[in-house]
């Protein structure tokens, strides 16, 4: 028996604290529930493993696909999220990559912004479409619109628990651990993260990489808890003039450069001095001429390439176990 025998609607509608009637109209894509109760049943589902699949037996024969040439379409699917686009200084670069390492193996590209419904994926020829890149943070109806497709798919940056495909990330625990431990190094013993940790799961494990550095170091450490919550992101000049000088630490570790960047503009605004009274860390290298003290350069291109290798070798090997591809980042320090 798979797990989805074993999974009831009962134990989802429980879990998400809805009725079984909006569980099963969720599920099965009808409409009378909102669209944020569908997302939350969606992933409740999801961490009861309800769309998991029977694990499949791995081939000794897997084929190489470095000596086969495919033909056909790639679509490339990006989030309808403001700054997650071709034109942002993080996706742009993973974009050119996946159209370089394209190209270079003779496929074509399909780009595609995140429908605002499900009908769209209606239209696609899974005949036509030999795999599928998405970009970001897609929303998990349309990431299970996709699944009923059965188009061998591939994450750049993402995962989510309701729906099991290969995946590429850049190596976000290791680098991050790497810099805390440096910042340690230095002397600092006063830290502050800033970053919303569910805004994606990169953030979220850069976040668990710091506060569990942090214990491993023993360096006691008080969390301002709006600074890790969505005001992070939507708020932060006011949650820094909330902040207290007793709250203004030595260092202030940024989910990404951006945060930092508005971190920076925040503090200045408070009149403290960057980096007299405190220095500010970002992640990505995407803002080189802020006054941010170190940062984590991640080859973008490299993600956007390697996507590209992976869901070639998906095509031709469906049957194999899903993989979790990790890229290393290199870390830089600004004296």
């Amino acid at each position: 028996m798979n797990m989805r025998d074993k999974v009831t609607m009962q134990q989802i509608a429980d879990l998400a604290g809805v009725s079984k009637f909006a569980v099963s109209r969720s599920i099965s894509g009808k409409s009378g529930v909102s669209e944020e109760t569908r997302e939350m049943i969606l992933k409740a589902a999801g961490q009861l493993g309800y769309f998991k699949n029977e694990a499949k037996s791995y081939s000794n024969d897997l084929k190489d696909y470095n000596e086969q040439r495919l033909s056909g379409t790639i679509l490339v699917l990006f989030p309808n999220v403001r700054f997650q686009n071709r034109d942002s200084m993080y996706w742009g670069p993973v974009f050119d990559g996946i159209s370089k390492q394209l190209n270079q193996k003779g496929m074509d590209i399909l780009t595609l912004t995140e429908p605002s419904s499900d009908s769209m994926f209606s239209l696609l020829n899974p005949d036509a479409i030999r795999g599928i890149i998405t970009v970001g943070a897609i929303s998990t109806s349309i990431l299970l619109e996709i699944h009923r497709l059965k188009i061998p798919m591939v994450m750049v940056d993402h995962q989510d628990e309701t729906f099991q495909c290969d995946a590429v990330f850049t190596d976000n625990y290791n680098a991050m651990k790497q810099l805390t431990t440096k910042l340690v190094s230095k002397g600092y013993k006063r830290f502050q993260f800033v970053g919303h940790i569910r805004y994606s799961q990169s953030f979220f494990e850069r976040w668990l990489a710091f506060r569990e550095t942090m214990e491993q170091l023993s360096i006691e450490y008080s969390q301002v808890s709006r600074l890790i919550s969505p005001a992070a992101v939507e708020e932060v000049h006011l949650v820094m003039e909330e902040l207290t000088d007793e709250q203004i630490p030595e260092v202030f570790v940024c989910a990404n450069d951006t945060n930092a960047v508005y971190v920076i503009e925040a503090l200045q605004k408070r009149g403290n001095n960057v980096p007299g009274d405190c220095v500010v860390t970002g992640f990505d290298n995407t803002h080189p001429s802020a006054p941010i003290l170190a940062t984590v350069d991640v080859n973008k291109e490299v993600l956007g390439m390697r996507a590209v290798d992976q869901v070639v070798w998906r095509i031709l090997n469906q049957e194999s176990n899903i993989e979790k591809k990790l890229i290393g980042a290199r870390l830089i320090i600004r004296e």
